[in-house]
C-alpha cells in the first residue's frame, strides 16, 4: 500500500520559491522510487505574508503547519521589509513565531565536508579533513523570546542633554528547557562519536552558570558513557576555525547557536550546502541554513542543494525513510564528484559547461536518484 505524508510548504521570500521547487522535484522522484506519496501544499510566511495579509505568520499558516506531517521551509526576509520600527511587522517574526507555535525547541545543524568541495573552504585542507559535527541549538528560549522594551528617559540622554533612548532584552531560561535540549544533545552523541561540547558564557552570565550545572547533571546521571567538554562561546568561535574536526556534538543556547552555526557553515565553503532540522514533540520543520539571498532572486542561479539536503533530513527524522535519505545523500555526492557546480561553488578550475543553475542542479540530483 502506498504511504502518504502531508507536507506544508513555506516558500517564503527571495530565492525561496526557486529552491523549494527543487526540493519538491526531489520528493517526487523519491516518492516514485519508494512507492510513497508526498502531498505538498503551500502557505504564506515572512515578507510574502506581510505583503499579502499584513502578518508574517498568518493563523492559516500555523494551522496548516500543525496539521501537516512535516514542514519544509525555504527562506524569509529581505531589504524590502527591513525596518527599525519596533511596531512594524518583520519577516523574521514569522520564523520565530512558527518555531514557538509548533514547539520546535531543538535545532540540528550538521556540518560535513563533501570531498569534492574541500577546496571551496577558506581553511587549509588538513584543518577540515574529517570534519563531521552536529550543532544542537536551543530554539525557543533566551534573548530572542525574552521581554524587551525601548523607551525614553533622562538617563539615556545624549551629550546635548536631550531626552535619550533606553532599551533592554531579557535573557532567561527555565530548568526544563535546558534539561530537554541537553538530552537531545546526549542522545545525538550516543549515535555518533560520544562527545558533547557544551557552550556557554559561565564566567559572566547567570543563565550560563545554570546551563552548565544542568548539562553536567543530566550527562553524569543519565549519559555516563558520553564525554562532556565545557567551552566559553568566544573560545568556541576560535576553536571551530582552529580545530573543527575535534568537535562531535555542540550544544548551546539560542543566540550563541545562531551565531556559531553560521560560522561552522562557512567551514564547508558555502552556506548553500547546509540543511537544518527543527524538532519538537510532534511536527518538525526543515530548512536550509542560508538566507533568502534577494540579490540573486529570480535569476535561476541559486544553489538548491541545502534545500534538497533538508528533504534528506525530513525523510530521516520525520518519516524514518533512512534508505531514501541515504539515496539523496548519495545522489548529491555523485553530482558533485562529477564536477557539477552552481555559481556559488565554482572556482577558477570549474569548466564553464559544468556550471548549472538552480533547476539544472535539481535535475541532476533527480537523474542520479
Amino acid at each position: 500500500m502506498t504511504k502518504q505524508y502531508d507536507i506544508c510548504l513555506l516558500p517564503g521570500d527571495g530565492i525561496g520559491p526557486e529552491i523549494i521547487a527543487e526540493g519538491v522535484k526531489v520528493l517526487d522522484a523519491v516518492g516514485a522510487k519508494y512507492d510513497t506519496r508526498f502531498d505538498c501544499k503551500e502557505s504564506l510566511i515572512g515578507g510574502a505574508a506581510i505583503d499579502a495579509v499584513g502578518d508574517p505568520l498568518p493563523a492559516a499558516t500555523l494551522d496548516a503547519a500543525k496539521a501537516a506531517d512535516a514542514v519544509l521551509l525555504a527562506a524569509v526576509g529581505g531589504p524590502k521589509w527591513d525596518t527599525t520600527d519596533p511596531a512594524a511587522p518583520r519577516p523574521e517574526a514569522g520564523l520565530l513565531g512558527i518555531r514557538k507555535g509548533l514547539g520546535l525547541y531543538t535545532n540540528l545543524r550538521p556540518v560535513q565536508i563533501f570531498d569534492a568541495l574541500a577546496g571551496a573552504s577558506t581553511l587549509k585542507p588538513e584543518v577540515i579533513e574529517g570534519v563531521d559535527l552536529m550543532i544542537v541549538r536551543e530554539l525557543t528560549g533566551g534573548l530572542y523570546f525574552g521581554k524587551r522594551e525601548r523607551f525614553y528617559d533622562e538617563e539615556g540622554a545624549g551629550t546635548d542633554g536631550a531626552r535619550g533612548q533606553r532599551a533592554y532584552d531579557t535573557l532567561e531560561y527555565r530548568e526544563y528547557e535546558v534539561e530537554r535540549i541537553a538530552r537531545q544533545a546526549f542522545e545525538a552523541a550516543r549515535k555518533r562519536r560520544g562527545k558533547v561540547t557544551s557552550v556557554d558564557k559561565a564566567n559572566v552570565l547567570e543563565t550560563s552558570r545554570m546551563w552548565r550545572e544542568i548539562v553536567h547533571r543530566i550527562g553524569e546521571q543519565e549519559y555516563p558513557d558520553v564525554q562532556i567538554e565545557d567551552l566559553l562561546v568566544d573560545n568556541t568561535a576560535m576553536q571551530l576555525i582552529n580545530r573543527p574536526a575535534d568537535f562531535d556534538v555542540v550544544v548551546t543556547e539560542n543566540m550563541f547557536g545562531d551565531i556559531l552555526s553560521d560560522e561552522a557553515a562557512q567551514i564547508t565553503g558555502s552556506l548553500g550546502m547546509l540543511a537544518s532540522a527543527s524538532l519538537g514533540d510532534s511536527t518538525a520543520l526543515y530548512e536550509p541554513s542560508h538566507g533568502s539571498a534577494p540579490d540573486i532572486a529570480g535569476k535561476g542561479i541559486a544553489n538548491p542543494l541545502a534545500q534538497i539536503l533538508s528533504v534528506e533530513m525530513m525523510l530521516r527524522y520525520s518519516f524514518g525513510m533512512n534508505e531514501a535519505a541515504n539515496d539523496i545523500r548519495r545522489a548529491v555526492t555523485e553530482v558533485l564528484d562529477e564536477g557539477w557546480r552552481t555559481g556559488d561553488l565554482k572556482d577558477a578550475a570549474t569548466p564553464a559547461d559544468k556550471v548549472v543553475g538552480c533547476a539544472g542542479m535539481g535535475d541532476l540530483v533527480v537523474s542520479h536518484l
